[in-house]
């Protein structure tokens, strides 16, 4: 049995429950997000586990 999962949900909710919990930690989870969503579109090999 093989489990895939994509990684852009699961980092959205993670990031999600953060501004929920720190609301002032918004800036810095948006630019974390937008780059490594910028580097899974640049690499799609990374997101292929």
């Amino acid at each position: 049995m093989t489990l895939h999962f994509a990684l852009a949900p699961l980092v959205a909710l993670i990031a999600g429950i953060l501004i929920l919990l720190r609301p002032k930690l918004l800036n810095y989870i948006v630019a974390f997000y937008l780059i490594f969503v910028g580097l899974i579109g640049l690499f799609p090999r990374l997101a292929s586990f």
